[in-house]
């Protein structure tokens, strides 16, 4: 099991915040261009592995391992620069291949590449108030009333996600700032179609 959680590098942000879009374009399917948002959302205090919440412990969830690593993984790469239709820590991540790289790497998934596939990946549908660590979220944050931004959630209200090369890529933020609580959509526990260890191979979301 990977090293519960990486150290944070704290990152001054004091760019506007700009999120990926998710139509695919006719080559692949990637999350389109950068949009300027009116509001800077409020950076968040990143938290030590001291005061992270113990997902493992009091918890009803059933795979708090994989979600741990998950995070683990995405938190060791805050300051990934950001770069539309991005799938790597090399070339960068948009916000789906940076949810698509850690469920891949730590979960075995092979997640569907744009946002708007995302959110219809058959997977148990979560509460705003019923969110565990790993959950992907899903944000409409261009007013046009579909998804248009995905993260995975950390707990304790926030969530990492690659979030536009104007606010520093990877980053962490805060469901409780107004720009994010005004533009959330719905979350999904994809970790609960993980495949189990010995059926890797045969499940179609593994690769």
């Amino acid at each position: 099991m990977l090293k519960r959680f990486a150290p944070l590098v704290p990152i001054a942000l004091t760019v506007l915040l700009a999120a990926c879009a998710t139509s695919p374009t006719p080559q692949s399917q990637v999350d389109l261009a950068e949009v300027d948002l009116q509001q800077e959302p409020t950076p968040v205090e990143y938290l030590g592995d001291e005061q992270l919440p113990d997902f493992a412990k009091d918890k009803p969830y059933e795979l708090p391992v994989l979600a741990d690593n998950i995070l683990a993984h995405g938190l060791s790469l805050i300051g990934t620069r950001y770069r539309m239709g991005g799938t790597s820590v090399n070339t960068g991540f948009d916000c789906s291949g940076f949810v698509g790289f850690l469920y891949k790497e730590e979960a075995g998934m092979q997640l569907p590449r744009s946002t708007r596939e995302l959110i219809n990946l058959d997977a148990p549908l979560v509460s705003r108030n019923e969110l565990e660590p790993g959950d992907i979220i899903f944000f409409n944050n261009r007013g046009r009333g579909r998804v248009s931004h995905a993260g995975i959630y950390l707990g304790d209200d926030q969530f990492i996600h690659s979030s536009s090369s104007r606010s520093g890529g990877v980053r962490v933020d805060s469901l409780d700032d107004s720009y994010w609580s005004r533009s959330y959509m719905e979350a999904k526990r994809a970790l609960a179609m993980a495949p189990q260890q010995d059926d890797q191979q045969s499940n179609p979301l593994h690769r």
